[in-house]
């Protein structure tokens, strides 16, 4: 799967991997959308279904990595927000486990719900993630 000496970013792509599985466990299930959409995003960072699938189920085995920038930062809680509308229940602990992993990326605990809620409506809205992500910029200043 991967090497001994992982680079950095393939660590940190693990662990990304790693929280769209713990969200998408929150609620009790793994609903197969969920676990689609999180194969996606590995395959869309070049990874196999087969590696992604993997990392979901030796997730404890995998060290947290921190995105190192803002616009890694917001891509990741981006991902993990559309993870949460993938089965189109959006659970409160889901919500929660959100604002709570924004907060643990490096965001300012003043703006994580806003940040949170921001991505869902523009989500449901159909905006693009660039879109979004620039409206965001308003109220976080990076």
């Amino acid at each position: 799967m991967f090497g001994f000496f992982e680079s950095e970013e393939t660590k940190r792509l693990k662990s990304h991997i790693t929280n769209l599985g713990a969200l998408a466990k929150i609620d009790g299930h793994l609903d197969p959308a969920e676990i689609n959409f999180i194969v996606s995003i590995g395959k869309k960072n070049g990874m196999k279904a087969s590696d992604v699938r993997h990392i979901l189920s030796n997730a404890e085995k995998i060290e947290p990595q921190l995105p190192t920038n803002d616009s890694d930062r917001f891509d990741q809680i981006y991902d993990l927000v559309e993870m949460m509308l993938a089965d189109g229940i959006v659970d409160e602990t889901e919500m929660d486990f959100c604002i709570n992993m924004a907060a643990r990326l490096g965001f300012k605990k003043t703006v994580v719900g806003v940040l949170v809620r921001k991505i869902s409506l523009g989500v449901k809205d159909g905006q693009s993630r660039e879109d979004i992500k620039h409206e965001a910029q308003s109220f976080l200043n990076y």
